[in-house]
Order: structure tokens, then sequence, then C-alpha cells
């Protein structure tokens, strides 16, 4: 079969088509066989359905297979039929998670069906090949993102703040998805109707396996689309990584790569606040900037294809280092738990809130901790307030200046100099319409009718002057609290402002006061809070933990 013969759905979003959906020569076929097992499958049977795990890579070796998008309301719409020397798969297939998509077999059909653990060693093992085949499998999730339709789609009211929670969740975590407002959508007023549901009941989340969630959290959500959330509880792991922000994702990368079994655990979604960057300029590689959710995406597929684990969303509640076999213990919300050898803490550290009484009546609906295009969008061609000095509140400014008519960024000291980076400093002074306020603090917020954000109040703290505008978006990037309250019964160290102390006598430079319990990022006491310094620690903390693994073996020998 031929690429003329091949048809694709218009507007599916599936551009470079050869590299999307390259054909593979016999040569490359026989070099992957040994990965894998032929099977063979009837006409009409299914050999993977979206919302449901798939046993891997299937390359077809003879006749045709249908692939097509499937969306929570039972839409189906056509991609590509796959022949001899093409094959199926994408990320969810590094990842072990659900398929994004149908594949049935058109006619009778033969394929080498390559799991998911082989899969991963094709890739490395087969250097040149394993490129054009990760290429295709990136270039198919960013095609199925832009399509919307496939995966979860919501039903509710665009800016609710819950819609925008899942929104949120959905998109840092590259799952496709789509909201349909039942105001304007037949279908959706019917499944509510025919449900019982109510206005009362919004947001809905109605995902490919069938279930219709009722504003659900991002776990209930995440086990609906086939996120992994869980733990192998059966296994030990050489690595428990909490936090998938860059330092965690570098630990997880090289650890994964030489050898040693990972698991990475985040509660919300990879990247951090990083992930959270609309552009960054100064990271070493990328002169024309990257996004910070383009770079830790990356990573994620890096950490995937050397074989760690990600568990998204799982939330860390605990850690045990007292067993008498030496192995930590990390306990999970959810009541899992997971066994590890070593432990490193890269869970980071969260943005710091205004002292104002109800400011949390306006989270998620006007006041964000991040500016991503979700958020963007509601600044479209009105005032939007960005709160702090550091290189975040410039990379939003910047940004959101983009939409917003105008941006005021408000810092409480005399200016940006000691805390922002030059070049973003020189971009905000030379923006028009992003205006610096020194000297400044919001001290009020007043809601519409709709309990949602309308007015800001701040004032001048060195002249007193008190301002205010109808504002309905702000931005908080206010210092830095650090994310390790889970570390309270563990005996790890950590300094008055509550970051993890390392080094010290008979301790490796990243290493906590308990032996195997390692930090990194911007968890660590005394790190540089940087997006490349996260990145280096988390490259060198390995070389730490290979010592720290190799010291217990020769004990136990």
């Amino acid at each position: 079969m031929t690429d003329e013969t091949f048809t694709v759905a218009p507007g599916a979003g599936f551009g470079r088509f050869d590299q999307t959906f390259p054909t593979l020569t016999s040569g490359e076929i026989e070099r992957m066989r040994r990965f894998g097992e032929v099977r063979r499958f009837a006409a009409d049977e299914v050999l993977f359905r979206s919302g449901e795990r798939s046993p891997g890579m299937f390359v077809v070796l003879g006749g045709c297979v249908a692939v097509t998008q499937r969306d929570g309301m039972g839409h189906r719409t056509p991609i590509v039929e796959q022949g001899p020397g093409q094959f199926l798969a994408e990320v969810s297939q590094l990842g072990g998670s659900a398929a994004l998509v149908d594949a049935v077999a058109e006619t009778e059909t033969e394929a080498l069906v390559i799991p998911t653990a082989a899969l991963r060693n094709l890739l490395v093992a087969e250097a040149e090949l394993g490129e054009r085949i990760t290429r295709a499998l990136i270039l198919r999730r960013v095609a199925l993102i832009e399509a919307a339709a496939s995966g979860a789609v919501l039903i509710g009211h665009a800016g609710q703040r819950d819609v925008v929670r899942l929104q949120g969740f959905l998109t840092r975590n590259g799952q496709p998805h789509h909201l349909i407002d039942p105001r304007d959508d037949a279908e959706a007023a019917e499944l509510m109707a025919r449900l019982g549901l109510t206005e009362a009941d919004l947001p809905l989340a109605a995902c490919p396996n069938g279930e219709v969630l009722r504003n659900p959290t991002e776990q209930a959500i995440a086990e609906a689309i086939g996120m992994n959330t869980r733990p192998d509880v059966s296994r030990t792991y050489d690595v428990a990584v909490v936090g998938a922000g860059p330092a965690g994702l570098a630990t997880a990368v090289y650890a994964a790569s030489e050898g040693l079994s990972v698991a990475v655990i985040d509660r919300r979604a990879h990247g951090g606040q990083a992930g959270a960057s609309a552009r960054i300029e100064n990271y070493f590689g990328f002169p024309t900037g990257i996004s910070g959710l383009a770079l830790t995406s990356r990573g994620v597929l890096q950490a995937q294809k050397f074989g760690a684990e990600l568990l998204i969303p799982a939330c860390v509640v605990d850690l045990d280092c007292t067993r008498d076999d030496g192995l930590r213990s990390l306990s999970l919300e959810d009541g899992f738990n997971l066994t590890a050898r070593t432990i490193v803490v890269a869970s980071g550290a969260t943005y710091r809130r205004l002292q104002l009484s109800n400011l949390a009546d306006f989270e998620g609906r006007g006041v964000w901790y991040w500016a991503s295009p979700l958020e963007a969008q509601m600044c479209a061609g009105t005032e939007a307030i960005v709160v702090g000095g550091g290189n975040s509140a410039g990379q939003a400014a910047v940004y959101l200046s983009g939409h917003a008519s105008k941006v005021r960024v408000m810092v409480r000291g005399p200016g940006l100099k000691e805390t922002m980076s030059r070049y973003l400093i020189d971009r905000i002074t030379s923006t028009a319409n992003i205006e610096l306020m020194p000297h400044t603090e919001i001290t009020g917020m007043e809601a519409a009718p709709d309990g949602a954000l309308a007015r800001v109040a701040w004032t001048n703290r060195q002249s007193g002057e008190a301002g205010g505008g109808d504002i309905a978006n702000v931005f908080l990037f206010v210092g830095a609290d650090p994310a390790t309250h889970w570390l309270a019964n563990c005996g790890v160290v950590r300094d008055p402002a509550g970051f993890v102390t390392t080094g010290g006598p008979e301790r490796a430079a990243l290493e906590s006061s308990v032996t195997g319990v390692f930090a990194v990022g911007d968890a660590r006491s005394g790190s540089v809070k940087r997006v490349g310094g996260a990145i280096g620690e988390g490259a060198q903390v390995v070389a730490a933990i290979h010592q720290y693994l190799a010291a217990r073996e020769e004990v136990a020998s």
C-alpha cells in the first residue's frame, strides 16, 4: 500500500504526513522482529480501543488497519489506514497508558506486536530507527491534541472555575479533549436530560470508556481516561522521585538511562512551575526560546523511553525511613504504598498567596498561579495584573502582553534588577502595553455578580497613593514555599523555611540527613532557583545514588 492510497480526515491535524506515518523497509522490519511476536487478526477484529491499554506497537506485515479517533460522546473521526510497513502506536505506548485511538482490522491482517517494554528496548538498541519512530509518536500525539476529536469531552461553560481546572489538568498532561456548552450543543443538553443532570452537576466529563463524571477530581478523570496513577506495589524501585519538574525529570532520565528502575510521582502534572512558563529564553541550547511545557514534555518522553514510570496524578503524604530492611516507603493519598531503595525529593516549591481574606474565593476564578494559553485567552482585550519580580513573573508578563490590552507588573520593591534576568527586564521595558508599578501591592479584590473577580484595589507602599481598576485576571508569582510537608515524620532535616538541607560530614552533596534520601531543585536548601540549575542537580544526584546503592550491596555481601 502506498502513501497515495492512505486517507486522512480533513482537518484532522496530521501535517508532515511522511514523518507522522513513515513506511518501514523490509530490512528495518526484520531487525524489529526480535522485539515482538507475529499475530493474526480477522477482518473487523479490534486491535485496541481508545480508553483501554494497548498491548504495545503493531507493525503491519499484511492486510489493512483503520485508525479512528473517538471522543467521550462516541463521535468517530477517521485518521488513516495503515498497511504493510506501517506501524500503529503513539506516545501512550511508551508510558503504558490508555490508547487515544481505535484500531480495527479492515481485512485479515498480520502484524508484529511489540510490547511496551520491548518497544523501549527497540528505541534504544536501534538508534536511527528509534529516532524515526519516536518522532512519529510525538507528531501523532501533537496532532491528536490539535484535532481535539478524541479523549474526554468536557461539558460546561467556558471560564467556569472547575472547567478551567480540568482543562488545565488535561492540557498540562498532554491529553486530547474539548469543551462543549449544553446551552449551545443539543447533544450535550440531551445527555444531561437523559441522565437527570442539572446545571449544579456541571462540569461533566464524558470519557471514551463510557463513564460520565460529575465535576470530577483530577484523580477521577485521570483514572477514567487511563492515565497511570498507581505504582506497582509488588515492585521495589531503585529510585522513587517525588516531583516531575525539571529536577525530577532530569533525575529520571539519567537514572533510567543508566539501568536503574525509576518511578516519578507528581500530584498534578509534569513540569512543575517551569511547565507553566510561556517562554524560557535563557536555557542552554534554545536560542529562540522554548515553552516550559514543551521542554518538560520532552523530558517525560525521554524518561519513558528509558523505562521510567510516571504516576500522575498521585499525591505523596508520608515517607517512612524506619524499615529494618533499609528500604524506603512512600504512602500515597489514595492508600497505596511505593517501595524504593532511594528517594529523591524534587517536589519543588509553591507560590505564596497574598494576605487577603477573600483570596481563596477568586482562585480559579480570576486569580492564577500560572499563565497558559487558557488564561491568556481570558485576558484578551482587557487589563491584567502580574504580581512578582522573578523570571516567572517576567515571562508571564511578556506572554500576556500579546493578549491583554495592558499588563501591570506589581512589585513591592523598587524595581526588577535584583530579581529578574536582564533580557526579561529589557523585554518588559520595550513592550508598550506593560507598565511596571514598583512599591505596589494589591490591597483588595471585589467579585462580579457571578462570583468571579471583577475589580482590584492596590496601594503604593512608598507614597500611600491608592488605586484600582476593573480587572478580572491577576497572576501571582510571589516568592515560594517548599512543598516538603510530606517529610515531617521521616527525620529529614529542613531549614527554618522548610527547604531540605543536604551535604555535610559523610554525606554526598545532595544527600539529606537521612541516608538514601536526596534532594534536588527548588525543594533543596541553597539551590539556584533556575531551570538549568534544577536539571543539573537532577543529573548530578544520579552519581550519588549509584554510590549509595553500591555501598549497600557491598555491606550486604
